[in-house]
């Protein structure tokens, strides 16, 4: 794909994800209200989850009708090797969301070749709107970031997600070495926005035994504009199934992820 029709994607995106916060925060507004349902332990999906996915999706099919999806709340449309597919979670972070909390946002990712070529994550409740890719930059609120510059996971947080599609036993030795190695872990609920803290330079790192495509392509995708590194997470299936995740800057990437070493 040339470089003019990612860029206009990328535009139409920062126009739709603005959108689709204003709609979020709609529901947030009246969060106490709203029709909420169990998609399993510590899984939730609430009306505006559905109704969010359904605007963003709305919107991309009539502009990119071309253009594949994959959403949390929809699932994927047919796809083919080397199309363009635009994978969205429409409220990463449900849990805090209908909680009450702030620590929720809307996350949209482009991929294309194989690539995750853009992303950008969207918290209204802060009104922060992480962006960008590799070669393109990233920015916060239209500013650059850029992630922080870290030897050791001693000089700041290390987010540390989980997921119940994985046993406990994968995370714990993960926490003991973290904490053995003098570091802390953070977790506020949203893989994705704390993803964008790493872009951002607020944590050094992030580290998941499994997480999916639709909670951390957007961020990382930010986090290699703003000159981190992250994991092989696109190889085989993992689009459509999931994997591990490893993401600081180049400097602590390594340790990190011998730190991370899962199973």
């Amino acid at each position: 794909m040339q470089s003019s029709e990612l860029d206009r994607r990328f535009d139409f995106a920062l126009v739709l994800i603005r959108e689709a916060g204003a709609l979020a925060l709609d529901y947030f507004a009246r969060v106490e209200t709203l029709t909420i349902a169990s998609k399993g332990l510590q899984d939730v999906v609430s009306e505006a989850d559905v109704a969010v996915e359904k605007l963003i999706r709305g919107r991309l099919a009539e502009s990119f009708p071309d253009d594949a999806f994959f959403g949390e709340e929809s699932g994927r449309s047919e796809f083919a090797p080397g199309q363009g597919i635009w994978v969205v979670d429409p409220i990463d972070g449900t849990q805090p969301f209908v909680c009450g909390m702030s620590s929720w946002c809307i996350s949209i990712a482009f991929v294309e070749g194989g690539v995750n070529r853009f992303g950008l994550v969207f918290a209204p409740v802060r009104q922060e709107l992480f962006a960008g890719g590799a070669g393109r930059g990233a920015t916060l609120n239209g500013r650059p970031i850029r992630v922080r510059t870290a030897a050791s996971v001693r000089e700041g947080l290390v987010a540390t997600g989980y997921s119940t599609r994985r046993p406990p036993s994968d995370l714990l030795p993960v926490f003991q070495r973290l904490l053995e190695s003098g570091g802390m872990f953070y977790r506020d609920g949203s893989g994705a926005l704390s993803l964008a803290y790493v872009a951002a330079g607020r944590l050094i790192g992030y580290v998941e035994s499994h997480i999916n495509a639709y909670d951390c392509l957007g961020a990382m995708a930010v986090i290699e504009g703003a000159g981190g590194q992250v994991s092989d997470f696109l190889s085989g299936d993992s689009l459509f199934s999931g994997n591990a995740l490893v993401a600081a800057s180049p400097e602590l990437f390594p340790s990190l992820s011998d730190l991370a070493r899962y199973g």
